[in-house]
């Protein structure tokens, strides 16, 4: 089973249902005079620019992108995930924008473990990594998400790092290496500490290996230290632990957006510029104003 197990119809009512009647009348203030300040910004003549430009419905139109996002819980469908929980927050808003979004759960399937695209031709019976990584090439957008044990990222998180890894020596069309022109980002969820420390592991190995990372690249949510709930559990009184918390909330929803707005800029860009970091040229004898030092003068 591919698909989150809360649909991104159902996912509102979720979320509904785990706030307060007077919850919802604050947020309802608060989305209020929201909207009327940004009225009377508007009314002001105050103008937003958008890439360069001004402020239009087609700047905002991101119905050409497509995200996967791979949630790396140690938990085989349909079994609950915590991280599901914050994966269908910032899908939904991809959802909404018209993104294509997909999503896989890694343990889900029989991925071999080793660091060549095809681990059949090494030693293993069965490899779904190279029917696999064909969702991963379609995507614009990358996002991992997964859980954190003993402060760090789960096996499975290991794992999927390791099977890109072993594309990073591939090229593009412009002889880039593969992933240039992509954009990636984390979700992580634990009931300890760790956020920092996995979002910082899983971010720089993205973009060692040529995925682009937009500012504010990850999210996440942790508990109380020592044994407690986990993100979406249900408490005695009915609410959801987590799912109101500002600071996750707010994080998750500016991750989202900086991934479309940088995904966007590079896609209208035709990709990466291509000019002082193509393989091909390197190897052809190309040298982009590099200069060895013992032939200074």
């Amino acid at each position: 089973m591919d698909t989150g197990e809360y649909t991104t119809a159902a996912l509102a009512d979720l979320f509904g249902v785990a706030r307060s009647g007077a919850h919802r009348a604050v947020e309802r203030e608060r989305a209020l005079k929201a909207t009327t300040a940004s009225t009377r910004h508007h009314e002001a003549g105050a103008t937003e620019t958008y890439y360069g430009h001004k402020m239009t419905d087609a700047n905002l139109d991101f119905a050409n992108l497509k995200a996967l996002f791979i949630n790396t819980t140690l938990t085989r469908s349909p079994g609950h995930s915590h991280t599901q929980l914050l994966v269908d927050v910032s899908a939904s808003i991809m959802a909404k924008q018209g993104v294509a979004v997909d999503q896989f759960r890694a343990v889900d399937h029989p991925i071999a473990t080793g660091i060549y695209p095809d681990m059949r031709e090494h030693g293993w019976a069965d490899d779904a990594w190279p029917d696999l990584f064909k969702r991963v090439r379609a995507a614009d957008i990358l996002v991992i998400a997964g859980p954190i044990w003993l402060g760090d990222n789960s096996s499975e998180t290991k794992k999927i790092i390791e099977r890109l890894y072993a594309h990073s020596s591939e090229l593009n069309d412009k002889g880039q290496w593969l992933y240039y022109g992509k954009v990636g980002g984390c979700l992580i969820t634990g009931n300890e500490d760790g956020i920092k420390h996995c979002a910082s592991n899983v971010l720089y190995s993205l973009q060692h290996i040529g995925y682009s990372v937009a500012p504010q690249s990850d999210a996440g949510w942790i508990g109380e230290a020592g044994p407690g709930p986990s993100y979406g559990d249900v408490l005695e009184d009915g609410t959801r632990v987590g799912v109101d918390n500002e600071f996750t909330n707010r994080n998750t929803t500016f991750m989202t957006w900086n991934l479309l707005h940088l995904a966007k800029m590079l896609n209208s860009a035709g990709g990466f510029p291509a000019h002082g970091n193509q393989r091909s040229e390197w190897d052809a004898g190309q040298r982009f104003d590099f200069q060895n030092p013992e032939y200074r003068s």
